[in-house]
């Protein structure tokens, strides 16, 4: 029977806890191999946001923040996702928008049952068989975001507002969509932010954190839901964001997942204490994380503790339907930003905003499988890679190039198409008499080592691509990194 099965299950984890609640122990935990292996993930943001899909700005938030500071930033918040709080500025351009299109009287929950209605239309077996062309190894879902409501009909009611959920399961059908294409799932939930349940207007950097529910009722409530998300769906991420109530045991929290999920992974953002980020993008550390998660940022070498990139195709993660050509990045962009994260122990963490019908702008479509063609060709340089013993380098010609690499091979990434036919690309020593490939095309290059520069000679037919992977077997042993593991 059913219920036996599931007690028999329940039975057999708790006899065989590994990890006690106790920061010791679920520090002892780190990033599973399938996450440093996979490199790229697929973030999508949906709710009911999805339906004004709207925002005042197509800057992305760092430029903004750095030209306008953070009074413009939360005005004209260019996160589609925020717009319930930026529709709180009475004179702001969020607010005329909503005006002029929905009318005065029309209050953000009441975009609940349109989307509802129009997520029915939503077919998740298209997402997943976008997101393996796309060379994704997982995914996060947005389960709940800051306006506090649902993608999954959850036991659990909202604190304030009885029914804010969805009917349909969109976390449970995109779990079991994306699984049968071999990607695993990830959750997101906005664990200290709930505007349904604090509305407060944040219209100033400190308001991120101040706002923070931290109610006794709120502790037992989210971690109520990431107790349910975790049994229910079993996530291979667990990806919380701004903070968490100062009251919770996350060591419990955290080895109840650890637990029922061992080889998942949760990222750094299960804070309960304010503090200043030290870089721009980055978040104040959780108590115990697998990885970083820097957001439209990225880091300037090899970073010893695992890390994850997370930003839009364009300034936003929810849908903007202002979004085009001019605001959207193309797939090269997209892949030379890849390469050089990946070079430097780094996960692209890469977000798609729908539709509240589900479906995606097919701009975003193309950035997602332009990527995945160039994974097709290059994807062994990438996937179950590790970093080098440097991250970059450039050629004679000045074109940047990023190095992985294997147990005993060296990935050399040119972040351009060659100039010339003989490549020079320096700091690279090649054991004499070693096959040098470019990853797409048959056959070996000629090589010839030039003092301190390995010099390849590139096929005059070469294809056109927005990076050109060279591999080098063996790797010499004065240059073979500690890293390598695979």
């Amino acid at each position: 029977m059913l219920w036996q099965t599931t007690l028999q299950a329940v039975t057999l984890r708790r006899t065989n806890m590994k990890y006690t609640t106790t920061l010791e122990s679920i520090r002892q935990h780190r990033a599973p191999d399938w996450y440093h292996d996979c490199k790229l993930g697929i973030f999508i943001t949906w709710g009911l946001f999805s339906v004004p899909g709207w925002a005042a700005s197509r800057e992305e938030p760092p430029r903004l923040i750095l030209e306008r500071g953070f009074d413009a930033y939360f005005r004209e918040n260019p996160y589609a996702e925020w717009y319930l709080n930026t529709l709180k500025f009475e004179d702001g351009p969020t607010r005329a928008y909503h005006d002029r299109i929905f009318g005065a009287g029309l209050a953000y929950e009441d975009f609940q049952p349109i989307f509802e209605a129009e997520s029915r239309k939503w077919n998740p077996a298209e997402w997943s068989d976008l997101f393996r062309k796309a060379g994704a190894g997982y995914v996060v879902l947005t389960a709940k975001h800051a306006d506090g409501y649902l993608l999954w009909p959850s036991t659990v009611g909202n604190l304030k507002r009885p029914g804010y959920f969805s009917k349909r399961d969109l976390v449970g059908e995109l779990a079991a969509a994306v699984r049968a294409q071999n990607i695993r799932m990830g959750i997101y939930y906005s664990g200290g932010m709930d505007w349904s349940l604090n509305p407060e207007r944040i219209d100033a950097f400190h308001k991120i954190y101040s706002t923070i529910v931290q109610a006794p009722e709120h502790v037992a409530y989210a971690n109520a839901h990431w107790r349910e998300l975790i049994d229910r769906y079993r996530p291979s991420v667990m990806w919380g964001d701004i903070m968490y109530p100062a009251a919770a045991n996350i060591p419990e929290l955290f080895a109840y997942y650890y637990n029922s999920v061992p080889d998942g992974a949760i990222n750094d953002r299960f804070g309960t204490e304010f503090s200043i980020p030290l870089r721009p993008g980055m978040n104040p550390p959780g108590v115990h994380y697998d990885f970083l998660t820097p957001e439209y940022s990225s880091f300037d070498d090899i970073q010893e503790e695992k890390w994850e990139a997370c930003r839009g195709i364009g300034a936003s993660f929810g849908y903007n339907r202002d979004d085009d050509e001019t605001s959207y990045m193309s797939a090269a962009a997209v892949i030379r930003m890849f390469v050089d994260i990946v070079s430097k122990n780094g996960n692209l963490l890469l977000n798609v905003g729908p539709r509240a019908d589900g479906s995606i702008h097919r701009l975003q479509q193309d950035c997602l499988l332009g990527l995945g063609a160039w994974l097709e060709i290059n994807g062994e340089a990438i996937r179950g890679t590790r970093p080098w013993v440097r991250a970059a380098t450039t050629t004679a010609d000045g074109i940047g190039v990023r190095f992985t690499q294997k147990r005993d091979t060296l990935y050399a990434i040119l972040l351009d198409r060659p100039k010339v036919p003989e490549v020079r690309i320096s700091n690279v020593t090649a054991v004499p008499g070693s096959p040098v490939r470019l990853l797409g095309v048959e056959g070996n290059l000629e090589w010839s080592q030039n003092g301190g520069a390995l010099a390849v000679r590139f096929p005059s037919n070469l294809p056109e691509q927005a990076a050109y992977a060279v591999r080098l077997t063996p790797i010499t042993t004065r240059q073979t990194s500690a890293r390598s593991s695979t």
